[in-house]
């Protein structure tokens, strides 16, 4: 059976940076690609990410059977430790990861959580 997990990450990037690129990156380390049919094949999943200063801070959701968030955890890391993303646009956006951890899912996120375990 799946669970939600969460997990955080701090990055900085240039303040012109796509905020959203970090987040098509763990898509493409997760599903192959960011532009995908549903339903993901390894860890369904939400990328929210917000500007704290000159930092990035995401809060990844995802669900998984317990015996694989381990493995989500790797690849949303190595995702994270690329540090770049070429988008549809051509455009290379670069980040440098500062900080990777797993959290407790945060009880706003808990709604999001519920929907990505399909309930």
């Amino acid at each position: 059976m799946r669970e939600a997990f969460a997990h955080e990450a701090v990055l900085a990037m240039a303040a012109d940076g796509d905020t959203g690129a970090p987040g098509a990156a763990i898509t493409v380390e997760l599903c192959g690609h960011w532009d995908h049919e549903p339903p993901c094949p390894l860890a369904p999943h939400h990328t929210g990410a917000r500007r704290v200063g000159e930092d990035l801070h995401l809060t990844i959701l995802f669900v998984a059977a317990p015996d694989q968030e381990g493995e989500v955890r790797r690849r949303i890391d190595r995702a994270l430790a690329a540090g770049r993303l070429r988008g549809p646009d051509g455009v290379t956006t670069r980040w440098q990861l500062l900080t990777s951890r797993r959290v407790v899912v945060p009880d706003d996120q808990r709604r999001l959580a519920q929907r990505l375990l399909g309930g």
